[in-house]
């Protein structure tokens, strides 16, 4: 390309010369070189550079990956489905694992708007759109953990939209993912049964999935395993016991337009149950 931006250089100084030299009257010669070097010549030229850059795109046909991890963007978390190379799917939401060294082939898409998938540590982004299937291939080079944002802006809350990047050995990995196929490991005391029965009574399993508690709701995240996650409301907020109990009492004060409704009326002592019950879900 910069071959051929040299010689179109030169051709456009050489065609400026000779219009300032011409004797007045040549308009034929003027009305070719505009069909010739205007029409005739870019389409040929940038034909030629179209094919062959089209030649240079990875085949993501074959990826090569043992891992696809399906993510949907929502108004404003992360779906997130493990797939494996058997076909069993693991799901989670709001946290990408990843094994170091592997490529990663990542399904995108979106639920509602336009979001856009981007791990800036780790490689480029990638539009989610709704009704359309998008692919990126990944990899993570050393085990961290990275953050990774939604880069198209998506509503009210896309600055609080967010995620951590956690990358693993291969072996840890695969270790992490085996640990998060199995349903949620309950404390066995008064405690945590008071707050599993808050959990249920307060409807919190008609949007949420915590597989072995509730197996019903897929509106909002995946809860199975929310204790082990590092942060909340999509990567913005500390995972601990009180930030459960502020977001359970009025998500919308920490993220604005989210959907999921205000529990204020419970009385602070069934909040704070809840919040200890999810932060002990491993």
């Amino acid at each position: 390309m910069v071959a051929g931006a040299v010689v179109v250089w030169v051709i456009v100084i050489g065609i400026a010369i000779a219009a300032v030299l011409r004797p007045p009257g040549s308009a034929g010669a003027a009305n070719a070189l505009i069909l010739g070097g205007g029409v005739a010549f870019p389409v040929v030229v940038l034909a030629a550079l179209l094919t062959f850059g089209l030649g240079l795109l990875p085949d993501w046909s074959n990826s090569g990956s043992r891992v696809k991890i399906h993510v949907t963007g929502e108004q404003w978390w992360w779906r997130v489905v493990y797939e494996r190379a058997d076909g069993t799917t693991v799901r989670d939401s709001n946290e990408i694992h990843m094994p170091a060294g592997e490529p990663v082939e990542f399904v995108l898409t979106a639920d509602d708007v336009i979001h856009s998938f981007w791990i800036p540590p780790i490689g480029g982004k990638m539009d989610m759109i709704p009704g359309r299937t998008n692919r990126l291939v990944l990899t993570a080079e050393k085990p961290g953990t990275y953050r990774g944002v939604c880069a198209e802006f998506c509503g009210t809350s896309h600055a609080l939209m967010a995620f951590s990047a956690i990358v693993h050995e291969p072996a840890d990995f695969d270790a992490w993912l085996d640990a998060q196929a199995a349903t949620a490991s309950i404390a066995d005391t008064d405690a945590a049964r008071r707050g599993r029965d808050l959990f249920l009574g307060a409807g919190c399993g008609g949007c949420h999935v915590m597989r072995g508690v509730a197996e019903l709701g897929n509106v909002g995240p995946d809860l199975t395993h929310i204790g082990r996650r590092k942060t909340l409301g999509a990567g913005i907020l500390p995972n601990d016991p009180e930030t459960l109990a502020a977001w359970i009492r009025n998500p919308q004060s920490l993220k604005p337009g989210a959907a999921m409704p205000a529990y204020d009326m419970l009385p602070e002592a069934d909040i704070a149950a809840i919040a200890s019950f999810l932060a002990g879900a491993r």
